[in-house]
């Protein structure tokens, strides 16, 4: 089977989806697949691959880390000539939220081929959290899409029932396939991923929770009679995490409770809050936090002028197998965003190690069953609470016990299985 997969970002670029989509091909590939990779070129030094086809791009941030494709007419023939001499595509697997999920629609519908859009994002969550003036972001936003997608519309002759607004999913309306349905709807962040949606053939989640919201504003399938959303969890390195279960510690170290926080430090992550969580719990543990942002300078004048019983350390970034080890060692991960995660990477990763976690949002925390903590609700308050009842239980001895399947259900081999047997059903209709 050729695979070929759209991103809004080279996958050679920083960000967790582009790392999942690297490793999504590599073992892919090792399952005898052919994987073609469509994104905007990078205007750094980065790795030549055969498997590439870097679009004609400009940079967007002032680093150069990340770069934009137009999608329109030029594209579309950059495209299609660089993937005339390739093998025949099989099926379009749609990784992006913006311009590489306009620029993959448009040459699925182009080639009647059968679409697998994985939903990464909550684009209305996202954009609240990191963008001034949100909504008139999110009307830009719909109004680009209905220009765009159009073409891949019309060439699909879509005629199909979708909500009218997310508010409303009961009520449901006609489009003649040019778009007008969408103009009657509230340009949020639904809307966008329905009509997105509603191009595909099978559309996947990375979390049950994520899938069910999804379904709940009739963001499904559009190009299929099954309405329902497919659960593929992002997975883990089978390689590296057997590397680091083998050098992982056989018994807990002696020592304080020991809590790692793992992520970017931006507003949506709640690092700030954690912070002031650990300063009002009055726990005796070391905390370490790992990774980097906009607010680190802010996180560690918290610190400073709270002076917290707990010992806080910033250890910056850390490469991924690193970053692994810490987990191993820690006695709990703390995961602190609140509807902002698809599916919150960290936590399994944890868990596949045989760490449990305190979880802030009650979605993650649902999703990973048992080895929780859950904090009640989103205030410091109830985080210090849940910090300090973690910190007895593992002083005592008699931390929460993890689901011992998450491992092997988490690893990528058994993701990519999951994600062919989509492939095929999709290729088939």
């Amino acid at each position: 089977m050729h695979v070929v997969m759209f991103a809004d970002q080279h996958v050679e670029s920083l960000g967790g989806a582009q790392v999942s989509m690297r490793l999504q091909r590599r073992f892919l590939e090792r399952a005898g697949h052919t994987v073609t990779i469509v994104a905007p070129r990078l205007h750094r030094p980065a790795p030549t691959d055969p498997a590439y086809v870097d679009l004609p791009s400009f940079p967007v941030t002032p680093d150069r880390e990340y770069a934009l494709s137009w999608p329109g007419i030029r594209t579309d023939r950059f495209v299609d000539a660089a993937l005339a001499g390739r093998p025949p595509v099989d099926v379009v697997h749609v990784q992006a939220d913006f311009w590489g999920a306009f620029i993959g629609h448009r040459y699925a519908a182009r080639h009647g081929l059968p679409v697998v859009h994985t939903m990464h994002n909550r684009v209305d969550v996202g954009i609240e959290a990191t963008a001034p003036f949100p909504r008139l972001v999110l009307r830009v936003l719909n109004a680009w899409a209905r220009r765009a997608l159009r073409p891949a519309l019309l060439r699909a002759g879509d005629v199909r029932r979708i909500p009218r607004s997310s508010q409303d999913s009961a009520e449901m309306l006609r489009d003649s396939g040019d778009s007008a349905t969408f103009a009657r709807e509230a340009p949020d962040g639904w809307a966008y991923l329905r009509r997105l949606a509603r191009l595909s053939t099978a559309v996947t989640a990375p979390s049950a929770h994520f899938a069910r919201r999804l379904e709940a504003h009739g963001a499904v399938p559009g190009a299929s009679d099954d309405r329902a959303v497919d659960v593929v969890w992002n997975g883990i390195d089978d390689d590296i995490l057997d590397a680091a279960l083998t050098a992982g510690p056989g018994e807990r170290r002696p020592g304080r409770p020991r809590f790692v926080w793992i992520g970017r430090m931006s507003p949506e992550k709640r690092l700030l809050p954690f912070l002031e969580a650990v300063a009002a719990s009055g726990i005796d543990a070391d905390v370490e936090i790992i990774g980097g942002g906009a607010q680190l300078r802010a996180a560690r004048r918290l610190v400073e002028r709270s002076r917290p019983v707990a010992s806080i350390r910033f250890s910056g970034r850390m490469p991924y197998a690193q970053t692994l080890a810490r987990l191993a060692e820690a006695d709990a991960v703390v995961q602190t965003s609140i509807g902002f995660e698809t599916q919150g990477m960290t936590v399994f990763e944890a868990a596949s190690l045989g760490t449990p976690a305190v979880v802030s949002d009650p979605d993650i925390a649902a999703e990973l069953g048992t080895g929780v903590w859950s904090v009640a609700d989103a205030t410091v308050a109830a985080l210090a609470e849940t910090l300090r009842r973690a910190s007895a239980d593992i002083a005592a001895g008699s931390p929460v016990a993890v689901d011992p399947t998450i491992g092997e259900r988490f690893r990528q081999s058994s993701r990519t299985a999951a994600m062919v047997a989509v492939y095929a059903r999709a290729a088939r209709r």
